[in-house]
């Protein structure tokens, strides 16, 4: 017999069906939230223990596209290898989910979380966290705290917890943050960028590309939100879920623990040799010397004669080497490097060494270097992806991808293909990066990151290289984006807050987040909290720390970026505006025009029909300047139109809603018609709004220069939507 569980929270109601289905699993639930139905499971095996000290724990996020009501794209219609949306989701459920397993749990276990379907509001990465963390709540597995994830956007400079998900368009912020009702786990953000009209002067406006960086007490202020949105869900949803949980299966958990005979033995007479490791430790990720060290204890006379196994030396080792570390960081103030707890490694920066490509930087941080390679292209050239509630394809026209190869940390190891570390690595850099690319940008630009090098933050390495990329790459960019590790030490009542963490501190600390931004403020972060909890006055002195590290790099990037040479590969490019109404002249009958043009002068052209954008690029100077030239001829020599559009017209002065109008048809498109109205403007007659019957083509219906009768949608001050008077 199955059991529901509502909960209204934000003013949706969140309903979680438990015994239903799925019921062979420890736990399983079908979650809903609007039309969106998700089913959660999670199998341990108690049977199988592995002998390693961690928990053997993998998560899946799947999407099935019946969800949507469509088949997989492809030749294959079968869901096959997962999208990045799917193994990013699968990554934040397993970031947000992993610190509760207690230690010593070594039992495999899998959670599965499928969409079955799908609703283009709900943010499916929300309510995945929320039915994954619900199916192992209700299990038999001793993990007995809610988590939930939680979405706060600012819309109209209001913060809104959990919006609808097509409401994301208009706001400034992505945060999400997942936790219990009284410890943030993890937090991801980044900036959403938009467009402002600023005065120019009296009687005209401009269109200005704003990034919308966040200030570090803002971003306090919304994770603040976000933590009290968490308390207040998972407050619920531990008490809603008490009837419905299983009893707790009594499992062992494996104690890997040390005599501590052996760990006050390596203390008591290796103390010094301990810290000559921990300094050579600070130069690599996967430095040998404590290794080394453990290997020369385990032939001393007490080792051999007491039967001590290298193991347990090297794991008494690490005790001692982990309480040094965090000793020196916390008491001592100095690290193992011996920097203070403020300063951030050498840096060094080198633009344009690749010849061949369009842009290139190679930038090193102390051990870690990242050669980031940057590649234009035009607007069709982007990556086609699929949205689980789109029904057609999506174009991302910037792609940031990041490679981890194995000999960057002196690993033997081939090049394989990308992993979820790989994806997470390039979404964060892509996340601070991309809102500081002017919107107007139309171009494709892919950037690489290859990682040569890597000893703590190869991803804010990418961060850095990738923004010079851009700045070499001839893209714009409102200001050049910097990043930083950051990690802290937690011992008692004290603490430390470390900028540009390495990798030892990383391993050895309670928490890392990455901070990247410019200037005027971040652009993206990211946090994973090892603690129970961080106190929000702790994480804004953090981000403070993090804003001096930030600006240290941004000066030295901005003195690399003001000796940039152009790269000679970099596409010779002309860009001008006609009317937009003589694009179609520009394109010809079938496309003939503009395809005599390109074979003429062998060049590339690219046009906007709404903004009258034309673009031309080649490899001969004089080729591009001659087939600008050659349009700009057939431009003018075309009949001009009577009225520009919507420029400088406030619609809601001129037209009511319900207005029955005459216009006439000026332009076509595919998806509708664009029609001159009476009193000044245009307005798109939509073709489903042309007829009360289906129009599979516009020309079909109307041509250019016919007269129409249409009636007002809707209005606002720059756009104005039409139908036919007869629908």
């Amino acid at each position: 017999m199955s059991t529901v569980c509502g909960f209204e929270l934000n003013g949706k109601e969140e309903i979680f069906e438990f015994g239903k289905v799925a019921k062979q699993a420890n736990g399983s639930v079908l979650a809903r939230l609007g039309k969106a139905v998700v089913l959660a499971t999670v199998v341990s095996e108690f049977d199988n223990p592995v002998e390693e000290d961690f928990t053997p724990l993998t998560v899946q996020y799947i999407e099935k596209t019946y969800a949507a009501a469509k088949l997989p794209g492809g030749f294959f219609k079968r869901e096959a290898k997962p999208g990045e949306f799917e193994t990013l989701t699968s990554r934040v459920i397993d970031r947000s989910l992993r610190p509760l397993f207690p230690k010593g749990y070594v039992y495999p276990t899998t959670i599965t979380v499928i969409v079955l379907s799908a609703d283009k509001d709900v943010d499916l990465q929300a309510l995945a966290l929320n039915a994954a963390s619900a199916a192992m709540y209700s299990s038999n597995l001793p993990i007995k705290k809610s988590v939930a994830g939680v979405r706060v956007a600012k819309i109209e400079s209001e913060y809104i917890v959990n919006p609808p998900l097509t409401r994301m368009s208009e706001s400034t912020l992505d945060l999400y943050v997942a936790g219990t009702k009284d410890e943030l786990l993890m937090i991801e953000m980044k900036a959403i960028s938009s467009e402002e009209m600023v005065e120019v002067d009296i009687e005209a406006f401009s269109k200005v590309h704003k990034t919308n960086e966040m200030t570090e007490s803002n971003l306090v202020e919304a994770i603040g939100i976000a933590q009290e949105a968490l308390k207040e869900a998972n407050s619920a949803y531990e008490i809603g879920f008490k009837e419905v949980c299983k009893e707790i299966m009594d499992v062992k958990l494996v104690e890997f623990s040390i005599e501590e005979s052996v760990i006050s033995y390596i203390r008591d007479n290796f103390a010094d040799d301990v810290k000559n490791a921990i300094k050579k430790l600070a130069k690599s990720e996967r430095a040998t010397e404590l290794k080394d060290l453990a290997k020369s204890i385990a032939l001393n006379e007490y080792c051999t004669e007491n039967e001590i196994t290298f193991s347990t030396i090297y794991e008494a080792v690490s005790i001692v080497k982990r309480e040094a570390v965090r000793e020196m960081i916390v008491n001592d103030k100095v690290r193992a490097d011996g920097r203070g707890l403020r300063d951030v490694r050498p840096i060094s920066i080198e633009t344009n060494l690749l010849p061949s490509t369009h842009s290139s930087c190679l930038f090193t941080r102390g051990e870690t270097q990242a050669l980031v390679v940057g590649t234009l292209a035009g607007p069709k050239d982007g990556q086609m992806y699929e949205v689980l509630t789109e029904k057609s394809a999506t174009i991302d026209n910037f792609m940031l991808h990041y490679n981890f190869p194995g000999f960057s940390v002196g690993e033997a190891k081939p090049m394989f293909n990308v992993g979820r570390r790989e994806l997470g690595h390039g979404n964060l850099g892509k996340r601070a990066l991309e809102a500081t690319i002017d919107k107007d940008f139309s171009d494709t630009i892919r950037l690489v990151s290859e990682i040569l090098e890597s000893n703590g933050s190869s991803s804010m390495a990418t961060v850095c290289g990738g923004s010079l990329a851009l700045k070499a790459a001839g893209v714009p960019v409102s200001a050049l984006v910097a990043g930083v590790a950051m990690g802290m030490v937690v011992e008692g009542d004290n603490y430390s807050v470390l900028t540009d963490i390495m990798g030892l501190e990383d391993h050895d600390g309670d928490m890392d987040f990455k901070v990247a931004g410019t200037k005027d403020g971040i652009t993206a972060l990211q946090m994973d909290i090892k603690l129970g909890g961080i106190e929000l006055s702790v994480l804004q002195e953090a981000l403070l720390q993090a804003k001096e590290g930030r600006e240290h790099i941004l000066v030295l990037m901005e003195e690399a970026a003001a000796e940039i040479i152009p790269s000679d590969a970099l596409p010779l490019m002309e860009q001008f505006v006609i009317d937009p109404s003589k694009i179609g002249m520009i394109i010809g009958k079938a496309g003939a025009t503009i395809k005599e043009i390109i074979e003429k002068f062998s060049v590339s052209i690219d046009t906007d029909r709404d903004t009258g954008n034309v673009k031309v690029t080649g490899e001969n100077k004089q080729n591009i300047l001659d087939a600008c030239e050659h349009i700009k001829t057939i431009s003018n020599n075309a009949p001009a139109r009577r009225d520009h559009g919507k420029k400088n017209i406030d619609f809601e002065k001129l037209y009511q809603v319900d207005d029955i109008l005459t216009g006439k048809v000026v332009r076509t498109a595919d998806f509708g018609a664009f029609v001159e109205l009476p009193k000044g403007g245009e307005g798109l007659l939509h073709i489903s709004k042309i007829s009360k019957q289906r129009v599979k083509r516009v020309e079909d219906v109307l041509n250019v220069d016919d007269s129409v009768e249409i009636k007002v949608l809707k209005v606002t001050k720059d756009r104005i939507e039409l139908a036919s008077s007869s629908i």
